[in-house]
């Protein structure tokens, strides 16, 4: 007589699903201000509680709290709440342009604008970021042309790309921002090589790089990993759990059991695990990584806890397989809200200034998009021409090129 049972393989599945709201018990939360800030130089084994709980500095009322609180200059902060705003209102006016058929595709990043705007006012200018696809706040902290952004977006004839990528997929070198690659995780292995060019040059220069919960369980994520630790590599590895990567929910990644920042301690490689919808937070963990990076101490990897509060893109309506209500349960709240609440709290900001700058935004936006469109709109025309598919691709085009282009009479 057989003494097992028969053996069943375990298939994660979401705490929510339409018509059941969700129970985020499983997201290991702790009060803002509890868990430790440690020396830049730890070692990476002695960070593994850091990867486990979850680093919050502003509570419910607004208050910055704990080791992480930092005095960060009230200016940064407002740069920061202007930043967030001129994002999501960006992300808005580009879904119904979208919607409107003057581009193919758009992917917003609503909930999540915390993140990349911090990290950019933490970091340097000269700094390479190398994103994926829901990192466009990195761009409105650098003061990127929005017409320029939104070109790439129509596809038209000042598109910078020459209608080569994907709307939404920028590439911003002046800005270190790195080109998004469609690819899921390749840049995470090329931000690690630049990194190591950099330190091989004996620069100063550190790179960025980003991921989504999903695109953790690629090859690339963990070959980036590898390298990084072996070599010590000047770069901050960013992990973006917005808890859905387009259907799928985060657990299928491998966030059930244990969290993604838990990855890093366990190939040698100091790790944080941080409120990514708390603006403060998200800066003093992004200070400590470049200031750990820059001072030769190795690479850290950052699990950002945040939640996807729209589609995953234009093409996806995520009421099919999640409460449609989902992120206005979601414990870790709206990061504009919580650091418009800190800065009028501290009395570095205030309701009427916060509707005048909206304002202020929304002007810039209509401006930079009615000039963009005038340059064409994939319903409109204006694309670039068919001639430019043969250039970039050489240094000097070869003679079987030249004879297409003159067969095409272009």
């Amino acid at each position: 007589m057989n003494e097992y049972a028969p053996l069943r393989l375990h298939v994660p599945e979401p705490t929510g699903r339409p018509g059941c709201q969700t129970d985020f018990s499983y997201l290991r939360l702790n009060d803002a201000g509890q868990v430790r800030k440690p020396a830049i130089d730890v070692e990476p084994a002695e960070t593994a509680d850091l990867a486990y709980g979850l680093i919050r500095v502003l509570d419910g009322e607004g208050n910055a709290l704990g080791p992480w609180a930092e005095d960060i200059d009230p200016q940064v902060l407002r740069q920061g709440l202007r930043t967030m705003m001129k994002t999501r209102q960006f992300d808005s006016r580009m879904v119904v342009a979208q919607r409107q058929k003057k581009m193919s595709f758009y992917m917003q990043s609503l909930g999540e604008e915390a993140i990349g705007s911090a990290q950019a006012l933490a970091l340097n200018r000269t700094d390479m970021c190398f994103p994926t696809y829901r990192q466009q706040s990195i761009l409105m902290a650098r003061n990127v042309s929005l017409t320029e952004m939104i070109c790439q977006l129509l596809s038209n004839e000042r598109d910078p790309l020459k209608g080569r990528q994907l709307p939404i997929m920028y590439s911003v070198r002046e800005a270190g921002f790195f080109t998004i690659s469609g690819n899921l995780a390749t840049q995470f292995v090329q931000a690690v090589g630049w990194a190591m060019a950099s330190a091989i040059k004996g620069d100063t220069k550190i790179a960025s790089a980003w991921i989504g919960d999903g695109a953790t369980a690629e090859s690339d994520f963990h070959t980036a990993l590898t390298f990084a630790h072996v070599y010590r590599a000047p770069v901050i590895l960013n992990v973006v759990n917005n808890q859905w990567a387009i259907s799928t929910f985060q657990a299928i990644a491998g966030g059930e059991a244990t969290t993604f920042a838990g990855r890093g301690v366990g190939c040698g490689i100091a790790s944080l695990r941080v409120d990514g919808n708390d603006f403060v937070a998200v800066y003093a963990a992004s200070r400590w990584a470049a200031e750990r990076a820059r001072r030769g101490f190795g690479p850290t990897l950052i699990e950002w806890v945040t939640y996807r509060a729209g589609p995953h893109s234009t093409s996806d309506d995520p009421s099919k397989y999640r409460p449609a209500d989902d992120w206005i349960h979601f414990p870790l709240g709206d990061p504009i809200v919580r650091l418009k609440q800190h800065l009028i709290a501290n009395g570095h900001w205030s309701e009427e200034e916060h509707q005048a700058v909206s304002a202020e935004l929304d002007a810039e936006i209509i401006a930079a998009q009615k000039e963009a469109e005038q340059y064409g709109t994939l319903a409109g025309g204006h694309m670039p021409s068919p001639a430019s598919m043969f250039e970039d691709v050489y240094k000097e085009m070869p003679e079987h090129l030249r004879r297409q282009r003159q067969e095409l009479g272009i």
